[in-house]
C-alpha cells in the first residue's frame, strides 16, 4: 500500500504547495488593497474549484465503471496519456511561467476588484481549479495503475496536509523555503513518474485493441524474480514498471524520459545562469521594493514573497532574487530558514505609497435584500455535484425499455418476462445482500448467453445479449450460497445466436488426470536422463554429455503446462540468468542452463559434475512432490496458450541460449507439449467449438513442418542462423497459433452456472 502512496503524495505536495501559493497571492493581494471584507470571495472560488475537481473525479471513476473490461483498458489507457500531457505542462509551465506568476496574479486580482464579486470568484476559481483537476486526473491514473485507492488516497491526503501546512508556515513568516530547488527537484521525479504512468497507459491501450504489440514482450523476468518480494512490489508502486513489458511499453518509456528529462535539464541551465547586466538591473529593483514591503502587513507580506521565491537563482553558493520584490527582512530568499516567528519592522519616512497602499478598495455597497452568506458557497459545491451526478446518472442511463431483473437467492429473475428478439439490455440489480454471479442461460442445456461477474448488493449493471427463438432463464449464484434459477420464458422467431456451454471443476476432472499422469510419466522419464547425463560428466565423457543434455532438457520442455505447479523446482531445474547480478557466473545459476554453459564454453567434466548431480537431485525432488503438489483445473485451459507464447518470447528469439544453439529443439518440445494438453481438452473444445480446433490443428502442422525443416541428422540450426524468410515465416505461423489458442481459455472457463 504505502509503495503505492508515494506517487500520489508527491502529486499531491506539488500540487498542493503550488495551489497553496496561488492562494496566499491572492489573499496578500487583497490585505495590501485594503479590501479583507472581500476574502470570503475567494475562498468560495477556491472551495468551487475543489467541488469541480472532486466531482471530475467521480464521474471518472464512476463512468469507468459501467463500461466493459476491454472498454475500460481502452479508456484508462486514453486518460493515462493525458495525464501524463498534463504533468508533463505542468513542470515545465512552473519552470517558466514562475517569474511573472505572482504579478500576473495581482493584476488579474486587482481588474477583479473593480469589476466586482462575481469575478473575484471567478478569478480564484480559475487559479484554483487548474490544479484541482490536474490531481484529480494524475490520482485517478496511479490508482487505477496500483488496482487500488487506499495506498494512492492516502499518500495524496499527507500530501496535501503538508502542502498546506508548508503554505501556513510561509504565510505567517514561521519559515522559508527555497521553492526554485523544490519544484526543481519535484519536477525530475514526476518526470520518471510519468515515463512509467506513459508505460502503463500504452499497455492499457494495447489489452483494449487500440494498440498492436499486445504479445510482443521485450523482456519478461516473471521467473527470475520474486512479483511479491518488498523491492519488486515498491519498483511496480513507485515507477510503475513491470516484470514483463511490451516493446512498445518500452519504446515510449525511454524515449519520453529521454526527451522530456534532457529538455528539462537543459530548460533548467538555461535560467541558473542569467547574464551580469539582468543580475544588476534586478539588484537595483529589489531596492526600492525591500522599503516597500518593510511598509505592509507582515503576513501578507510574506506570502507574496513565498510566491516569488520560485524564482531564485543561485550560483557560486550564492542566490540572487529574481522578482518583483524582495523579502521584507532583506535576507537571501534562497536559504532556507526556520523558527522565525517574529520580526520587527520599521517604516522608511521616505517611502512613497502605491495607490494601493494609499486607497484601499472598498467593497461596493449591496442593494435590495442582503442574500444569505451561505448560499453561494453551498451553491458553488452543490452545482458541480449535482452535474457529475447527472453525467453518471446519464452514462449509466438504461435504454428505453430496458428492464431491471432482480438478482438474488430469493428474487433471482424478477421482473423478467419474454424479450423481443435481437439485442437486448438488461439491468441487472442485486436487491440481495451478497456479491453475485448472475448468468442468461438455456435452462434445458446450461448454455450462457450472458454473465456478470461480481455483482455487489445494491448495484446495478448491464447485461447485454443476443436474443433469439428458444427458452431463456436467469442463474443467481450468491457468494457461500447455492445456484438459484428462475422460471423460464419462451422467445418465438429471430435468428441463431452463439452460447457457450459452461464448464464445470467436474467436467475439468477427467482431463486433469489424464495430464497428471502424463507429467508423472514425462518426470520418470526425466530422472533417469538426467542420471545419465550426470554419469556421463563423472566418467569425463562430454560428447555424450552434450548429447544427453540436450535429450533430458527436451524431456523437460515437453511438460510446460505444469511449471505452475512445480512451484520453486522450475527455478532450480530450467531457471534463466535474466536477473542475477553475478550473470553466468552466479552462485544461483544452475540447472539445465547452467551445464549447457559449461558444456559450450569450455568447462571440464570436472567443473560440471557437481552442477549435475545437483540437477539430477532437483528433479528427483520434483517428482517426489509433485503428486502432492495443487494443480488447480482452471490452469490447463490457461497453458494451451502460455506454453507457446513463452515460446515466442524466450525460444524464438534465441533469449536462453547459453551455447548450445538448441532453442528450435525447445520450441519442438513445447509444441510437443501443447499437442499433448489439447488432446486432453480436445472432447471439452470439440464440443463448444469445433471449428476453432480444425484452425488449431491446422497451424500445429504448418508449424511442425518448419521446425522440422531446422532439424538435419540429429542437429538444429541455430535460431540466429535461419535465413530471414525462414524465421519470418515461424515467428508469423507461431503467432497465428497464439490467435486461435487465446479463446480456449475463455471458452473453457469454470462457471459457477455449471
Amino acid at each position: 500500500m504505502w509503495d503505492d502512496a508515494f506517487p500520489s503524495f508527491l502529486i499531491g505536495l506539488r500540487e498542493g504547495l503550488e495551489g497553496g501559493l496561488i492562494v496566499s497571492i491572492l489573499v496578500a493581494t487583497l490585505v495590501r488593497a485594503g479590501a479583507k471584507s472581500r476574502l470570503p470571495q475567494v475562498w468560495t472560488g477556491v472551495l468551487a474549484a475543489i467541488a469541480v475537481a472532486m466531482s471530475f473525479g467521480a464521474v471518472l471513476t464512476f463512468t469507468a465503471a459501467s463500461l466493459s473490461a476491454t472498454a475500460q483498458e481502452a479508456f484508462g489507457g486514453t486518460l493515462s496519456v493525458i495525464a501524463v500531457a498534463f504533468v508533463t505542462a505542468m513542470v515545465f509551465w512552473m519552470r517558466r511561467s514562475a517569474r511573472s506568476l505572482s504579478g500576473e496574479i495581482k493584476e488579474k486580482v486587482t481588474g477583479a476588484l473593480a469589476m466586482g464579486s462575481g469575478m473575484l470568484i471567478v478569478t480564484s476559481f480559475l487559479a484554483v481549479g487548474r490544479e484541482g483537476l490536474e490531481t484529480a486526473l494524475f490520482l485517478w491514473t496511479t490508482a487505477r495503475a496500483a488496482g487500488e485507492s487506499v495506498g494512492p488516497m492516502i499518500g495524496a491526503g499527507i500530501g496535501l496536509v503538508i502542502a498546506a501546512g508548508l503554505c501556513w508556515g510561509l504565510y505567517r513568516r514561521v519559515l522559508k523555503i527555497n521553492l526554485t530547488k523544490f519544484f526543481t527537484a519535484t519536477g525530475a521525479v514526476l518526470i520518471v513518474i510519468a515515463a512509467g504512468v506513459l508505460g502503463y497507459g500504452l499497455r492499457d491501450l494495447q489489452e483494449g485493441g487500440v494498440l498492436p504489440g499486445k504479445t510482443a514482450f521485450a523482456f519478461d523476468l516473471g521467473q527470475s524474480i520474486d512479483p511479491n518480494a518488498w523491492y519488486t512490489t515498491l519498483v511496480q508502486g513507485v515507477f510503475n514498471l513491470m516484470p514483463a513489458m511490451t516493446w512498445l511499453q518500452v519504446i515510449g518509456y525511454a524515449a519520453y524520459l529521454v526527451i522530456v528529462m534532457t529538455l528539462f535539464v537543459r530548460g533548467i541551465r538555461a535560467t541558473a545562469k542569467p547574464a551580469p547586466a539582468q543580475r544588476v538591473a534586478e539588484a537595483k529593483a529589489d531596492k526600492p521594493a525591500v522599503a516597500k514591503a518593510a511598509a505592509v502587513d507582515a503576513a501578507a507580506d510574506q506570502a507574496v514573497e513565498a510566491a516569488e521565491e520560485k524564482v531564485v537563482v543561485e550560483k557560486d553558493g550564492t542566490a540572487a532574487e529574481a522578482s518583483a520584490e524582495g523579502p521584507a527582512d532583506g535576507t537571501d530568499a534562497s536559504e532556507p530558514v526556520t523558527g522565525t516567528g517574529t520580526e520587527s519592522e520599521s517604516k522608511s519616512g521616505s517611502e512613497s505609497e502605491s495607490p494601493a497602499d494609499a486607497e484601499p478598495v472598498a467593497a461596493p455597497a449591496g442593494g435590495g435584500r442582503k442574500r444569505p452568506a451561505w448560499l453561494l458557497p453551498v451553491a458553488v459545491v452543490a452545482v458541480p455535484a449535482v452535474v457529475a451526478g447527472g453525467i453518471v446518472a446519464f452514462g449509466k442511463s438504461k435504454p428505453a425499455g430496458a428492464p431491471t431483473i432482480a438478482v438474488s437467492e430469493k428474487e433471482c429473475g424478477k421482473g423478467f418476462t419474454a424479450p423481443k428478439p435481437g439485442r437486448q439490455t438488461f439491468q441487472m440489480q442485486n436487491t440481495g445482500d451478497k456479491t453475485s454471479e448472475v448468468y442468461l442461460v438455456d435452462p434445458a442445456t446450461n448454455a450462457v448467453y450472458g454473465e456478470i461477474e461480481g455483482l455487489a448488493p445494491g448495484t446495478t449493471r448491464d447485461l447485454v445479449a443476443t436474443i433469439a427463438g428458444g427458452s431463456y432463464a436467469w442463474r443467481c449464484v450468491p457468494t457461500g450460497g447455492k445456484a438459484v434459477t428462475s422460471a423460464a420464458v419462451r422467445v418465438s422467431g429471430g435468428g441463431g445466436t452463439k452460447a457457450v456451454v459452461p464448464v464445470s471443476e467436474e467436467n475439468l476432472a477427467g482431463p486433469l488426470r489424464a495430464y497428471k499422469q502424463y507429467v508423472d510419466q514425462g518426470l520418470a522419464t526425466l530422472t533417469g536422463q538426467t542420471q545419465k547425463l550426470s554419469d556421463d560428466l563423472a566418467g569425463g565423457d562430454l560428447d555424450s554429455a552434450r548429447t544427453d543434455w540436450l535429450t533430458a532438457h527436451r524431456t523437460y520442455s515437453s511438460l510446460g503446462a505444469a511449471y505452475g505447479t512445480f512451484e520453486d523446482f522450475d527455478k532450480k531445474i530450467n531457471g534463466r540468468v535474466d536477473g542475477l547480478p553475478g550473470g553466468v557466473h552466479d552462485k544461483d545459476f544452475a540447472g539445465f542452463h547452467r551445464i549447457e554453459y559449461g558444456l559450450w564454453h569450455g568447462a571440464s567434466a570436472d567443473e560440471l559434475s557437481g552442477p549435475a548431480q545437483q540437477l539430477h537431485d532437483d528433479v528427483v525432488g520434483l517428482r517426489k512432490a509433485f503428486p502432492t503438489q495443487d494443480f488447480d483445473p482452471g490452469d490447463l485451459p490457461l497453458r494451451t496458450h502460455e506454453i507457446l507464447e513463452n515460446t515466442l518470447q524466450f525460444e524464438l528469439t534465441g533469449d536462453t541460449d547459453q551455447g548450445s544453439g538448441s532453442n528450435l529443439a525447445t520450441a519442438d518440445a513445447n509444441l510437443t507439449g501443447t499437442r499433448e494438453l489439447l488432446d486432453v481438452l480436445r472432447p471439452l473444445i470439440a464440443k463448444r467449438e469445433p471449428q476453432l480446433l480444425t484452425s488449431i490443428e491446422s497451424d500445429i502442422a504448418r508449424m511442425q513442418k518448419l521446425l522440422d525443416d531446422a532439424h538435419h541428422d540429429g542437429t538444429w540450426t541455430p535460431v540466429e542462423k535461419l535465413d530471414a524468410t525462414a524465421r519470418q515465416r515461424l515467428n508469423g505461423i507461431t503467432g497465428q497459433l497464439l490467435e486461435h489458442l487465446a479463446p480456449v481459455p475463455d471458452l473453457l472457463e469454470i462457471r459457477k452456472s455449471a
